[in-house]
């Protein structure tokens, strides 16, 4: 399935997400979530696009498809994709990757981050981090007076293709870390970065100066906000926030949240690079992806200056951006 939450400032973008649900219902909620924080996480960005979400719903407790039957899922879906006319670009998200978008390419052309050698962008995972990084940069300025990392206790939960790179930038920029992740065998990568291995469950609640949620959303609820340590919060990790007034409980603790869309904007930022006239420029994209750290402190001085949260500074930024485009329109 497909959800196109807003083009009034361009194609919808968003990845499409291979995963298990309860029940169709529960897949499409996921779908019409995630794709009106791609509008948010584009407009605030500031990039001409829309939001959008791709899911390929798996059942509960069944493994994904491989081989010829992946093949069949995944050309089903660009059908679907195709149907919309370019109202919606996929890419790869959650339980999907580079390989898999060549397959989708082959049935739509409304795809992004294929291969660099095919004229795409390649796998966003790395410019995710990038940007989360520089979330992480901000964030330590506002509240410890410096955007260095230097001796910076940092827990990073979920260390797959973004949090791992994300951690190795971190240890290159001499954090102390600490991470954790549900699959084991990424253990490794803690004893390479020399690094302190957990469980997610302990990770979150370390006494440590930053908290980077890298895996599923809804992790910052009622239950764990008042057991946190950290003193901010930024990571790639879509929907931290089991309901919207966790903001307003992180902020009466005086804990600094940069909004997950705000930060993990690096894989949007990048593909909007491959989408512009002038062609993909990685150099171009870095550019572009560091300055993330510009926008999240627009956000936040826009939190301060109206005495509101990053949330709803943020939200409030997103909405006039998409109104804007829609008045535009009339």
């Amino acid at each position: 399935m497909v959800a196109v939450h807003s083009t009034a400032r361009g194609p919808s973008l968003g990845g499409c997400r291979m995963w298990t649900y309860g029940d169709t219902v529960e897949a499409m909620r996921d779908a019409l979530r995630l794709s009106r924080a791609m509008t948010y996480k584009s407009a605030v960005a500031g990039l001409p696009l829309g939001g959008g979400k791709g899911v390929i719903a798996l059942p509960a407790g069944s493994a994904p498809p491989q081989g010829e039957d992946r093949r069949a899922v995944l050309l089903d879906f660009a059908e679907t994709v195709d149907m919309l006319g370019g109202t919606y670009l996929t890419a790869e998200d959650v339980g999907t990757s580079e390989p898999d978008m060549e397959t989708i390419a082959e049935t739509t052309r409304h795809v992004t981050g294929l291969a660099v050698e095919r004229g795409g962008s390649g796998d966003p995972s790395p410019w995710t981090a990038l940007g989360v990084e520089a979330a992480i940069r901000v964030a330590c300025e506002r509240v410890f007076g410096s955007p260095s990392v230097e001796g910076r206790r940092i827990a990073v939960v979920g260390v797959g293709s973004v949090g791992g790179r994300l951690a190795e930038l971190l240890a290159e920029g001499g954090a102390q870390l600490v991470l954790a992740d549900i699959d084991d065998r990424r253990r490794s990568l803690a004893g390479r970065l020399a690094a302190e291995w957990t469980a997610p469950a302990a990770a979150m609640v370390a006494d440590v100066d930053v908290l980077a949620p890298c895996a599923l959303g809804g992790v910052l609820d009622d239950y764990i906000v008042p057991q946190l340590r950290a003193r901010a919060i930024a990571g790639a990790a879509n929907n931290q926030l089991a309901h919207e007034a966790v903001g307003e409980l992180l902020a009466e603790r005086g804990i600094l949240w940069v909004p997950d869309f705000v930060a993990n904007a690096g894989g949007v930022v990048n593909i909007a690079v491959e989408l512009e006239a002038a062609g993909y420029d990685t150099a171009r994209a870095e550019t572009r992806v560091r300055a993330i750290a510009d926008t999240v402190s627009t956000v936040l001085d826009h939190a301060e200056a109206t005495g509101s949260t990053p949330l709803a500074a943020a939200n409030e930024i997103a909405h006039r951006r998409v109104a804007e485009a829609l008045a535009a329109t009339r």
